[in-house]
């Protein structure tokens, strides 16, 4: 199913082929490449991806000697930015392996449309979630740095996956250590009042519980400002430039935690830098969990929450 010309369809197609001889597709991962199209006279992003179908596929495994059918998905954008959105892109496709039914009547009503709907349904979600929250995005960018559990009420579907996916694109998830991660998700849910609960039943979205610091507020302003223009592969990059600096900022940190073990004009200096950096209350969070059982740094970590307190 495409919308491209004949001709530019064979480009296509000619291109993938070539791909495929050369083994440089893995089931399930996609990639992004320039292609040459005669539809433009620039270069194109394409991502393509191959998959198997999965119910087939077990069929398949039963009778080895039938090959599980295999499928190559392209979508073609502007430039070569889909490479930013490529994880998204990923599950999508593994959505719709898991629902590939080869029934005429299940193509049409359900992996046609869903197939021509990819770029509003895993490229724009941050945009519209940008849209949506405006000044308030400060709130939802703080819940995703500290693993705050987050209930979002009366939303529709759309806008309920939305933010999910922000949150899931925000967080720190696999540039913290596995551990870290699963320790602080535990500590933020045992404190169950913290969570947050967005309510989307009026026109612009109403935060209980929800907390905030300069550096969010101050990463905020950066999509709002972005907001002018729309474009979604902005907004993503400004939120991977955001996460950047949160890992900066925790690799510092556990740099002068470090010297501050055998140093007390270090400890000050980790003092001033928390005090600082617009983060210092999801930081300690952060540290405290990867040093709880470093007896030296715990010590350390415990004498800033100190200072932090007063």
């Amino acid at each position: 199913d495409t919308n491209l010309p004949a001709e530019a369809e064979t480009e296509l197609r000619s291109f993938i082929a070539k791909r495929l001889t050369k083994g440089a597709l893995f089931e399930g991962m996609g990639n992004v490449a320039s292609v040459g199209l005669s539809i433009s006279e620039y270069k194109v992003g394409c991502y393509y991806c191959c998959f198997q179908h999965e119910n087939l596929l077990e069929t398949a495994t039963l009778e080895s000697d039938i090959s599980a059918p295999e499928y190559v998905v392209c979508f073609l954008g502007g430039s070569e930015k889909e490479d930013t959105f490529r994880l998204e892109l990923d599950k999508y496709i593994q959505s719709l392996k898991i629902n590939l039914d080869l029934e005429q009547k299940t193509l049409e009503t359900y992996v046609n449309p869903y197939l021509r709907s990819w770029f509003e349904n895993a490229i724009c979600p941050i945009q519209r979630v940008v849209q949506l929250f405006q000044e308030k995005l400060a709130f939802l960018l703080h819940a995703a740095l500290s693993y705050t559990p987050v209930e979002v009420k009366n939303a529709d579907e759309r806008t309920e996956k939305d933010i999910s996916r922000f949150l899931a694109a925000a967080s720190l998830q696999g540039l913290v250590q596995e551990g870290t991660m699963t320790s602080l998700c535990i500590a933020m849910t045992e404190e169950q009042h913290k969570s947050m609960i967005i309510d989307c039943s009026g026109p612009q979205p109403q935060l209980h519980n929800a907390g905030s610091n300069r550096f969010c507020e101050d990463w905020m302003h950066a999509f709002v400002n972005g907001a002018e223009g729309g474009n979604p592969f902005l907004f993503r990059q400004i939120l991977e430039n955001f996460k950047l600096k949160a890992i900066q900022d925790i690799n510092n940190l556990k740099r002068f935690i470090r010297q501050a073990e055998m140093n007390h004009y270090a400890l000050f200096k980790c003092y001033m830098f928390l005090k600082n950096c617009g983060s210092g209350d999801i930081l300690l969070k952060i540290v405290k969990v990867e040093h709880a059982e470093m007896p030296e740094a715990r010590s350390v970590v415990t004498v800033l929450e100190e200072f932090m307190r007063e």
